[in-house]
């Protein structure tokens, strides 16, 4: 049986604000995407775009607040925009899917502005309001991602409203059935415009305890795999988030997408406990895929990889299908958490492991954080202490060099964040000439795998015995020859037996063609190879 697209293609997540500006204002828009799509489907050769917010909204959360969700903002252009970069998209033979915000609306939604407008409005039980606690002040002790209280008192109501995220993202109150069903109408309207699916926001976020019960401490013995949080991770997150509930939802969103021919939706779930995470698959009847962000915040050697692989091969379901997530609009860039050698390899591991990978934008650049002036900050995060703002890696595109990059037509209007300072070599037209760029290793490796069916469906099977700063492994299926993938995250060369094979790719330029015998690997080396039957 031929395999649905979304086991076998890679994801691209394109963040509009930051691809390509056509109108000279400083910010991406939907025409700019439109027109890099040859970029995508054959320069880069990716399978799926995944498209950040583009509805209306305020901005607070720079498109995450959404005020309408059927709609286009006209920072990013109109409805027929839309259409025709769908259109386009499809012609190409790419897939395009976009994203769905379910937790939280802006508070300038209508929905918000006809609830908070009285008690007695037919939409007050659409959003989770509570009365103060006994004593007086917030109903709980739940915190805000962004800091502070989850709670923000309304006088002319007199009760709070619960924002998991900015005061100004007031939370949707899933358990009433008519918010479930205006947002099957909203998913319904994007499939209907022929939209292939959709990632969805915090997906484990939209069911909380129906009691309000307070979150217990975080045990000083605790150790947490989540990035560091500020004050957020001072709390288990065990009431605000991720209730019993959430799987019967997911159900119902899967079957509104499974009234539709081949579609698809995987979800942001930011859980670190295997069996935890692997429910949101459910009997393969919930998420296709929830994100796996295990090498997130993971330390980037060998024996935590291979057993973040291992631990994920264990815990997925019978029929299930992995997926795996180096970089988002969320994160870090991989060039500024590993630096230039270790990216590279992490490049090749995206690409070779069993399962679906997601790419972010520019990251097949090497391009890195940009560090920016604090009177130049966006990120509503980037005040929180201890985080890590995410404007570093939001900056645009570098299509050339230039002081726009090639980003924007005008250089009256800057971006709307800074380009960085190695633009003129960090760009698509300057790596596309140079054999050795990132660019060209990632146009590589997708080649690659899109050409040897072992790496688009074939099984996973480690190499045991193998240097401690090795990880390799094999992919096999019926009928191919076998892939060999062999990683060296050492600073020092090491030899591992092979036998007879020939190199496909490496992550250095100037890798040997054959391979016969003892496998010498430099340095933050990896090949794949076939290897001889």
């Amino acid at each position: 049986m031929k395999a649905p697209w979304w086991q076998t293609g890679v994801v691209y997540q394109v963040y509009p604000r930051s691809f390509q500006d056509t109108t000279g204002n400083g910010v991406g828009d939907l025409e700019g995407i439109r027109r890099r799509l040859d970029y995508l489907a054959d320069t880069l050769g990716v399978d799926v775009v995944w498209l950040s917010p583009f509805y209306p909204s305020p901005q607070r959360d720079h498109g995450y607040d959404i005020s309408d969700y059927c709609d286009v903002d006209p920072l990013f252009g109109d409805l027929a925009d839309f259409d025709r970069l769908l259109a386009d998209a499809h012609a190409r033979g790419l897939r395009l899917i976009v994203d769905l915000v379910p937790n939280h609306t802006s508070d300038l939604h209508p929905w918000f502005q006809q609830s908070r407008s009285s008690r007695d409005d037919p939409r007050r039980d659409w959003y989770v309001w509570s009365d103060p606690a006994p004593g007086g002040g917030p109903p709980n002790n739940w915190l805000g991602v962004f800091g502070g209280s989850a709670w923000e008192w309304d006088e002319a109501t007199g009760q709070y409203y619960l924002h998991s995220f900015l005061r100004e993202q007031p939370d949707l109150n899933w358990r009433n059935p008519e918010v479930e069903a205006a947002f099957h109408d909203v998913m319904r309207f994007w499939l209907d415009r022929g939209v292939d699916g959709f990632r969805i926001d915090t997906a484990h976020y939209m069911m909380k305890d129906p009691a309000l019960r307070d979150n217990p401490a975080t045990p000083p013995s605790w150790v947490s795999n989540f990035k560091p949080l500020g004050a957020y991770d001072s709390q288990v997150h065990l009431h605000d988030k991720g209730h019993e509930d959430i799987h019967p939802l997911h159900r119902r969103l899967r079957a509104v997408l499974d009234e539709y021919d081949d579609r698809f939706a995987v979800g942001e779930i930011h859980i670190f406990e295997w069996e935890a995470w692997a429910r949101y698959y459910g009997s393969l009847d919930q998420l296709h895929m929830p994100f796996n962000f295990s090498m997130l915040y993971a330390d980037f050697d060998a024996p935590t990889v291979r057993g973040l692989v291992e631990a994920l091969e264990q815990s997925i379901p019978l029929g299930a299908w992995p997926n795996y997530v180096l970089g988002n609009h969320d994160e870090m860039r991989l060039l500024s958490r590993f630096g230039t050698a270790q990216a590279r390899l992490a490049a090749m591991l995206l690409l070779t492991l069993r399962g679906t990978p997601t790419l972010y934008y520019g990251d097949e650049l090497g391009m890195a954080d940009v560090e920016l002036p604090p009177d130049l900050a966006q990120d509503p995060w980037a005040n929180e202490p201890g985080v890590h703002g995410r404007d570093g890696c939001r900056t645009p595109m570098r299509w050339g060099p230039g002081p726009t990059g090639g980003f924007s037509p005008s250089e009256s209007d800057p971006p709307w964040l800074p380009m960085g300072d190695d633009v003129d070599t960090v760009n698509v037209t300057t790596q596309l000439t140079d054999p050795s760029s990132m660019l060209n290793l990632y146009r590589r490796l997708l080649a690659v795998r899109r050409s040897t069916p072992p790496l688009l469906r074939g099984e996973y099977h480690p190499l045991p015995d193998m240097p401690d700063t090795c990880f390799a492994f094999r992919r096999t299926t019926p009928g191919s020859a076998e892939v060999v993938v062999a990683l060296n995250f050492g600073k020092a060369p090491v030899s591992i037996e092979l036998g007879a094979a020939r190199v496909l790719v490496g992550t250095h330029p100037d890798a040997a063609d054959r391979v016969a015998g003892s496998l010498r690997l430099r340095p933050h080396e990896g090949l794949v190879m076939e290897v001889a039957p």
